[in-house]
């Protein structure tokens, strides 16, 4: 993926944006997406309505989506934490969520109202106030996100949906338009052009991650079943012909079976010109190591946005591992249920960013503010070291603000 091309193909939308607000986003969305909008946010009515006729089974497992992804993330919420340097001086720590976030949920190929639940359970768990969600419109809906979507969002409460996908949606949240109040975070993964506005607004609007195309990573050894490896590359694969399914292994057995298991299983798949296209594709493929020491050195130097450990001593060897947006452990534990239901969250960093940013988690939406309270006893103890230190950096006001305070030599 070419970010820095993409970059520069969204500048000029994101600057129109910018300067001509709800009716540039329109027009893109009409350009782009081929909907014709009267309005981006999407009716309270066509958001209820989506709910009450959603699959009672869909509904039920929403459901259960939601209540183990919120266990887990309500246990993530950090407490407050004072430190007593010295006597009569303190530092606290305290963590305050940000006010108002836009929370991209993809479209295309795909329907994910299981994106919906994992970037707003970890926002409303941190004490979001002001949550508004974007997802792009579609022609066979009416020009509305899809109705699934919508019924998520319905069920956890979310009333601030917008029809607006791609590069423009992350403007509109990072410049704000008549339509939607600028937010003070983005997070969600989306396509290309989506990747590249957000590193584009990258310190307008603060980002989660650079999240794209997902990926797949299994390092695996003899001990794996290869019918399971196959199906796990093949499940990432379905998302899109850019999608990564890479296999590290040192069994040169289990690497041929694999491929005969793939060229078993992928004409029984519903979408199987995409999954072949993501797997004959650069990003895809099977590599081969020495042994396992050296399988980690290649999953922590490709950072895989989900690394599967299908080894012999499986938690051993995934305590080991460095850099992965989520490690899942053993055969009973695939990609699949994090998706869904581990209760861990699936927006994780692609494009080896996972070696500096983790996945979206409570902590994604809430900032440190250090509060310094000193008593004048404290301060006084500290002068002489402040005022030596700012000398030292030839900032002497430094030092006369901290005299000031004790009439030493500061004229008045």
């Amino acid at each position: 993926m070419d970010v820095e091309a993409a970059v520069e193909a969204v500048r000029p939308i994101c600057a129109d944006v910018r300067h001509r607000g709800a009716t540039a986003v329109r027009e893109y969305t009409e350009e782009f997406d081929g909907v014709s909008l009267a309005a981006a946010r999407v009716p309270a009515d066509a958001i209820r309505a989506a709910h009450d006729e959603l699959d009672p089974s869909i509904r039920a497992a929403l459901a259960e989506c939601v209540r183990r992804v919120r266990l887990v993330h309500h246990d993530q919420r950090r407490d407050d934490v004072t430190t007593q340097v010295v006597p009569g001086g303190t530092v606290t720590e305290r963590w305050v969520p940000v006010r108002r976030v836009g929370l991209y949920v993809p479209g295309g190929q795909a329907v994910y109202p299981s994106s919906v639940v994992m970037n707003v359970v970890p926002a409303q768990e941190a004490g979001v106030e002001s949550l508004a969600v974007t997802s792009p419109p579609q022609r066979e809906f009416g020009g509305l996100p899809h109705p699934t979507i919508l019924a998520a969002c319905a069920l956890l409460g979310v009333d601030e949906v917008y029809a607006v996908g791609g590069a423009q949606a992350v403007a509109m949240f990072a410049y704000g338009t008549e339509e939607c109040p600028a937010v003070d975070l983005v997070t969600g993964p989306g396509n290309i052009w989506v990747v590249a506005a957000k590193r584009l607004l990258k310190g307008i609007v603060g980002i989660d991650a650079e999240a794209g195309p997902t990926e797949i990573a299994i390092l695996a050894d003899a001990t794996a079943d290869p019918v399971h490896v196959a199906a796990d590359l093949i499940s990432q694969a379905e998302h899109d012909t850019l999608a990564a399914a890479v296999l590290i292994t040192d069994s040169t057995e289990l690497a041929d079976q694999v491929e005969v298991e793939l060229e078993r299983q992928v004409p029984r798949t519903k979408h199987a010109a995409r999954i072949t296209a993501a797997l004959a594709g650069r990003q895809s493929g099977i590599v081969l190591v020495d042994g396992i020491d050296a399988g980690l050195r290649v999953a922590d130097a490709y950072a895989a946005e989900h690394l599967e450990i299908q080894t012999a001593r499986a938690r051993e060897v995934a305590a080991r591992v460095r850099n992965a947006g989520a490690i899942f452990v053993g055969p009973h534990a695939p990609v699949s249920l994090g998706d869904y239901l581990a209760g861990s969250n699936h927006v994780l960093p692609t494009g080896g960013c996972a070696c500096h940013t983790g996945g979206l988690s409570v902590q994604s939406f809430l900032r440190g503010i250090h509060v310094v309270d000193y008593d004048a006893a404290a301060l006084a103890a500290a002068t002489a070291e402040v005022v030596t230190l700012a000398e030292a950096e030839d900032l002497p006001a430094h030092g006369a603000a901290m005299k000031a305070r004790f009439d030493w030599g500061i004229p008045r």
